[in-house]
């Protein structure tokens, strides 16, 4: 049977120095610690048996951590991008349930005075909005734009027929995309700036602020 030769590991001064402060430092993230001293027992020329035993680590962990900063070097110390379950969820299907979720049951022709989320569940499953949605998603939606349908807020309510396509053309803008066409980075440079909270769509939902400006129309507060 063949035996398996560890990698060499050969630092630089400047990588050394580097390594030593993750190893050592008080602030450093546990599992970069624990790989920065994998390889700076490695760069001695240890065996990865020798430093398993030393760090009471696993065999494999220091194998794979060694053979990654030997092919990768320090960007092969980082965490590598996990893609993650997929959403089982679009973000158009998220803001109609909300959209219901702002109106009263009795315009919906459902006889109860204030939505619950297992009944705003079952109702998105019975306009097709969705094929199967569970309380608890709903509560989560609900909980991201600080919306409570038990209680009731008339101001909130979505009263714009025309709710659906409108907000569709303010979602397309946070995926950066204008009438299906993709927007690059330097197109349209003043619409990011202009959106609230830019960090979506990396969360489930679009924030509340969208919902409102998608649906409320505006107020007139002087005198024509």
């Amino acid at each position: 049977m063949p035996v398996t030769v560890a990698c060499a590991i050969f630092l630089t001064a400047t990588d050394r120095k580097r390594l030593k402060k993750v190893a050592w430092g008080h602030k450093s993230e546990y599992r970069q610690r624990v790989r920065a001293q994998i390889v700076l027992h490695a760069a001695h020329g240890r065996s990865n048996a020798h430093i398993a035993r030393e760090t009471d680590l696993h065999l494999d962990t220091v194998r794979r951590c060694r053979r990654r900063f030997a092919e990768q070097g320090l960007a092969g110390l980082r965490d590598r991008q996990r893609s993650g379950r997929p959403s089982s969820f679009t973000p158009l299907q998220a803001v109609e349930v909300k959209a219901l979720a702002c109106r009263l049951p009795t315009e919906s022709g459902v006889p109860l005075s204030r939505w619950s989320c297992p009944e705003l569940a079952r109702e998105a499953v019975t306009r097709g909005i969705v094929t199967f949605l569970s309380a608890s998603t709903v509560r989560r939606w609900l909980k991201t734009d600080a919306l409570k349908p038990w209680q009731h807020h008339s101001w909130i309510f979505i009263t714009d027929p025309d709710f659906h396509p409108r907000a569709q053309r303010v979602l397309d803008l946070y995926t950066r995309t204008f009438e299906g066409t993709a927007l690059g980075d330097d197109e349209y440079p003043g619409v990011t700036s202009a959106l609230p909270m830019a960090t979506w769509p990396f969360s489930d939902s679009p924030p509340r602020s969208v919902l409102l400006q998608a649906s409320c129309p505006p107020r007139h507060t002087g005198h024509v």
